[in-house]
């Protein structure tokens, strides 16, 4: 698990670490840089006027205050646009998504500044322009990146002119619209890059290089360079379904958007969600149900009734935009909890990058009624259910949040089925699910099983080891499955087969899948390397269990892949739950 942090002030002795680690990045990852560059970070965060850039440093960071990433952005108040200077993952974490959600958080920043774009420059991918071969792949590997967002370099200028002749890989001047569709005019152009050479490059480019590149501006408006890599989507094609009692009941949770943190770029964002809809909608697979209120009993049936009064009470009482952080945790007394509710954060959480606001609390009551609406439509005849909630909830355990988690609305639901029989967890994210074996610890009625990083490297460390069996009359019922840090899809499934053959041991009455997309490859909180076609062939295995399966939405960050991941694994699930359902179902093993 990660955040992204913006670094506001210089001074403070944990500023200080993050920017010297971002320096080392630099020197790195950037070899060529003067020093002098690298040095003066601080002082433009301390000093804008002086380099006429406000200037923004955001930093990815793991649990332990390691920056695993950074962007540094500037923006032109005066002349409202923005210009990316660096955007880099430390050596060892490249390719693990933390390039994407840092350019998401920089995107979402320039536009809330209402610039009219941002600018970054990108080294070509011309060999015309650029004589190493290894490099030119490098460059389009990153060019190909931000088209993906919309973002190409400007064409019909002199900006890739070398300062001093026969300089090797002159940078293209790279324009990203933010997604708003705006052409730009050449006189805007004009202005913005005039003001970069001057104020970036004023110690290397002369006042007649400067004029030479402004005055090649002359389209208007300014042209972009056609898409390179970036092919325009496949249209999805809709599954027939023979009727509406076999599509998949699909609960959206209509109130998640409003748990939105901002100040400390909170990777599990409403994005997430839509990413899932565009690509999930179009499949003609799901039968949408409006989402019922359900009581607060059913929370306090798996949650302590103290925790659940505390985050109401604490949630309902802090100010609005901000955030209640846990920072101080009780390690000496845990049985005298302090009054002040927000410094009591710590004594029900277990970490520190899980936020207490307004709507935390109403938007993880809402997940649950979603949870619970979905799970009611199995004891209604229906055989698949996907309730797509945020903020997930697989990490919430009796009586504490974490992990992004408040509720845990897997487990609620498995107790409020277990009534009718018994219930089978399958948890698919790439992190321990937590939450459902400290409840379901000491039941044999709840089966929980958890496919997951091991916790000598991943969140949340301290559980999901592999003789962690149950206890008492739960001893076998809770099975934990620690994998390698390194993991493909056929690997994957080797372990899953293992979990199904346990749960149909179990011979439960429900399944419930804990679905977490953070096994896919390039997701920024995991390190495994699954693809659509793995996702699709874990839905194909579960599915022919033949089972009534309620999938609950957790985990998954890479928002470019997530909908794409998520649409396989239910298109894999459906067309097996299916076959098994119309008779010609043929057996999982034998695949």
């Amino acid at each position: 698990m990660f955040r992204i942090r913006q670094i506001l002030d210089p001074v403070l002795p944990g500023n200080k670490s993050a920017i010297e680690q971002v320096q080392k990045i630099l020197r790195e990852q950037f070899v060529l840089l003067d020093e002098a560059d690298i040095e003066k970070i601080p002082d433009q965060l301390a000093d804008p006027l002086k380099y006429r850039f406000r200037t923004f440093l955001f930093v990815s960071e793991g649990a332990k205050g390691i920056v695993r990433g950074f962007a540094l952005l500037m923006h032109a108040p005066d002349l409202y646009f923005c210009y990316l200077d660096f955007i880099s993952a430390a050596q060892q974490k490249t390719g693990r998504g933390i390039g994407s959600v840092l350019y998401d958080r920089v995107r979402e920043v320039a536009r809330s500044l209402n610039v009219v774009g941002l600018f970054f420059e990108c080294l070509p991918d011309d060999a015309g322009l650029c004589a190493n071969p290894e490099m030119l792949k490098q460059n389009a590997a990153r060019l190909k990146f931000y088209e993906r967002y919309g973002a190409r370099p400007i064409v019909n200028t002199r900006y890739e002119a070398p300062v001093n002749p026969g300089d090797d890989c002159p940078p293209y001047l790279v324009f990203d619209n933010l997604g708003a569709n705006i052409n730009l005019q050449r006189d805007q152009a004009r202005e913005f890059v005039r003001a970069i050479l001057e104020r970036k490059y004023h110690d290397l480019c002369p006042k007649d290089y400067v004029d030479l590149v402004v005055n090649s501006f002359q389209d208007d408006p300014v042209q972009l360079r056609s898409p390179r890599y970036v092919k325009q989507a496949a249209a999805i094609q809709p599954v027939h379904v023979h009727s509406d009692e076999e599509r998949i009941i699909l609960v959206v949770n209509d109130k998640h958007d409003i748990h939105h943190v901002r100040e400390r770029g909170y990777v599990e964002s409403p994005v997430r969600i839509r990413s899932i809809l565009n690509e999930l909608l179009p499949a003609n697979l799901f039968f949408k149900l409006k989402p019922k209120a359900f009581a607060e009993r059913y929370i306090r049936a798996v949650h302590d009734p103290d925790f659940v009064n505390y985050l109401k009470k604490v949630c309902a009482n802090v100010p609005d935009n901000k955030s209640v952080y846990p920072y101080v945790f009780p390690i000496r007394n845990a049985a005298r909890p302090p009054k002040e509710l927000p410094v009591r954060a710590g004594y029900y959480c277990i970490d520190t990058f899980t936020p207490l606001n307004q709507n935390a609390f109403l938007a993880a009551k809402r997940a649950v009624d979603c949870t619970l609406t979905a799970a009611e439509s199995l004891l209604n005849g229906y055989r698949l259910a996907y309730a797509l909630v945020r903020p997930p909830g697989h990490h919430a355990e009796q009586r504490v949040f974490g992990g992004f988690c408040y509720f845990n609305s897997n487990a609620i639901a498995a107790h409020y089925l277990s009534t009718y029989g018994k219930v089978a967890i399958l948890d698919l994210d790439y992190h321990h699910g937590n939450g459902q074996q400290d409840i379901f610890y000491h039941r044999s009625d709840v089966l929980t099983i958890s496919l997951h990083g091991h916790p000598r490297f991943a969140y949340p460390y301290f559980s999901g080891f592999a003789d962690e069996y149950g206890e008492g009359e739960g001893l076998g019922y809770n099975l934990n499955f620690p994998l390698a840090e390194e993991m493909t899809g056929v690997h994957y499934r080797q372990t899953l087969d293992k979990a199904l053959r346990r749960i149909e041991k179990f011979q439960p009455k429900f399944l419930l899948v804990a679905l977490g997309l953070d096994p896919a490859k390039g997701d920024p909180t995991g390190t495994w390397s699954l693809m659509a076609k793995d996702f699709e062939e874990n839905g194909r295995m579960i599915g022919a269990l033949g089972l009534p399966v309620l999938v609950v939405q957790e985990g998954g960050y890479k928002t470019r892949s997530l909908g794409i991941n998520a649409r396989h694994f239910f298109t894999g699930l459906w067309h097996s739950s299916i076959a098994v359902l119309r008779g010609n179902h043929a057996d999982r093993r034998k695949k």
